[in-house]
């Protein structure tokens, strides 16, 4: 039995290996890489990411001493009895620090609760990068798709342009029926039909990988055999139960609820700070009969203790709030779980019901070509009908279209398994300078100082606005 230990797969090994490719054609791992660098769904998922890691920062502040100055001048604007011993303006000024000594635990278990949800938001991050990445596969074949369905939808109009013209030339000499030409009429309106919606349907994958992507489809190459694929479904959902990043951040995020279930806790428990006051105050020489400048110069030691003994019920209700949220995160582990399992088989069964269809279609399509050859030549000897025709045309044109759409069908659900597994990664398709969630992490975790500010974000992901509207040309180098 194979093994179900995940392995690191090297995904489009072949592409890896170098491979020349025409002018400004474009592979999947290129448009893989570029929307990795240019979307803007995983650039901003990493933006949000960077905010959650400062929120280990902002726990560890409650921890931190606080150290405040403040200043205050009075000026005795009008007294009625006059006294000459009392100052017409007072300046004070007073320092303070006060350090936490003890807080009932709730510093330690915000501090572990923000460290878990960071966890949690970079096992996200894996789970965006893996859902644009199946998203940027199926535009991908879904262009390389409509573009077959277009040419084969025009070859078809064509056929059955050159099919209308014969019948009517059949009819003139007397050969034919006018219900012959109305068949052919009407299976060519039809087929105009269907090239219309076609090319409407390539403008869209067009537009779509456009978003994506962030640049316009260009002479995309058929993708590389996928690599690594599940032996049986028990095995497909074993290796996603372990490694699919969506189910480890619920996890994460279900732990870091336990922690805030004991920060509450805290609330109830006394808090210890040391305190120091050193304190300034000078009369500026505005005592009338004071010989000398008075000033006073005090500093002071000590501690402060909090023993809550009535809240107004606040903290327990904090207590249970926490602990319905913990539930909460609970359940929805459960539901991602089985949203899961049940995507995982799903997508399993996808896959081999499309690699099924591909085999007869393939049948389909070389007997059906057979068919029409043959249907042609009995039509040419008076043993089969202008309708006989068309609809062995039909056949063909139906077989081949399958085909296309299997094909897409089969690449998109097995690389989308592969991505519920986890076993797809940015490096698997050959990006090196790949973004590292910890890196900003430990670059700010150790920071503390109050105007420690990084620079004025900027735009990262480029605009479209100025792309080029998509048409449903389709050149002959797209569609081999």
């Amino acid at each position: 039995m194979p093994s179900r230990q995940p392995k690191r797969l090297v995904i489009f090994a072949t592409l890896l290996a170098g491979s020349a490719m025409p002018l400004q054609a474009e592979t999947l791992q290129e448009a893989l890489a570029a929307a990795y660098r240019d979307n803007p769904t995983l650039t901003a998922t990493r933006a949000g990411l960077r905010a959650t890691d400062e929120s280990y920062n902002v726990q560890k502040a409650n921890g931190m001493p606080n150290a405040s100055l403040t200043g205050n001048y009075q000026e005795n604007a009008y007294r009625e009895i006059p006294n000459a011993f009392q100052p017409d303006r007072t300046i004070t000024a007073t320092a303070r620090i006060a350090a936490p000594v003890y807080s009932g635990g709730r510093v330690r278990n915000g501090m572990k609760g923000a460290r878990t949800r960071i966890e949690a938001g970079e096992f996200n991050l894996r789970g965006t990068e893996l859902t644009i990445f199946s998203q940027v596969v199926a535009a991908y074949m879904d262009v390389i798709r409509a573009q077959s369905l277009v040419q084969l939808s025009r070859n078809n109009v064509g056929v059955l342009e050159v099919n209308l013209r014969a019948t009517n030339n059949r009819f003139q000499v007397g050969d034919l029926t006018r219900t012959d030409v109305a068949q052919s009429e009407s299976r060519l309106a039809l087929a105009r039909g269907d090239l219309k919606t076609a090319e409407a349907t390539l403008i869209a994958a067009r537009e779509s990988y456009i978003r994506l992507v962030g640049h316009e489809p260009v002479d995309l190459q058929q993708p590389p055999a996928l690599p690594g694929l599940p032996q049986s479904v028990d095995d497909a959902v074993d290796v996603a139960l372990a490694n699919n990043p969506d189910l480890a951040a619920a996890r994460k995020v279900e732990e870091a609820t336990k922690y805030d279930v004991r920060v509450a806790r805290g609330l109830r428990h006394p808090t210890l700070s040391a305190v120091t006051t050193g304190q300034y105050t000078t009369d500026l020489g505005s005592t009338p009969n004071a010989t000398i400048q008075q000033y006073g110069k005090t500093v002071t030691l000590g501690a402060t203790l909090t023993l809550p003994l009535y809240q107004g019920g606040g903290p327990a209700a904090q207590v249970r709030q926490t602990q319905a949220l913990e539930q909460q995160a609970m359940e929805q582990a459960t539901a991602t779980e089985r949203d899961i399992i049940a995507q995982t088989r799903s997508l399993y069964s996808s896959w081999q019901a499309s690699n099924e269809v591909i085999a007869s279609s393939r049948t389909a399509v070389d007997a059906s070509a057979l068919s029409l050859q043959g249907v042609r030549a009995e039509n040419s000897v008076g043993t089969r009908t202008i309708l006989d025709i068309l609809n062995a045309e039909q056949e063909s044109f139906s077989a081949r279209v399958q085909l296309v759409t299997a094909e897409r069908n089969a690449y998109v659900a097995a690389f989308s398994l592969l991505a519920a597994m986890g076993r797809i990664s940015p490096t698997d398709f050959g990006i090196s300078d790949t973004y590292d969630p910890k890196a900003n992490f430990e670059r700010v975790k150790g920071k503390w100082f109050d105007w420690d500010d990084d620079t004025a974000p900027k735009p990262i992901s480029s605009r479209t606005v100025d792309s080029t509207a998509q048409n449903a040309t389709v050149k002959a180098s797209e569609t081999n």
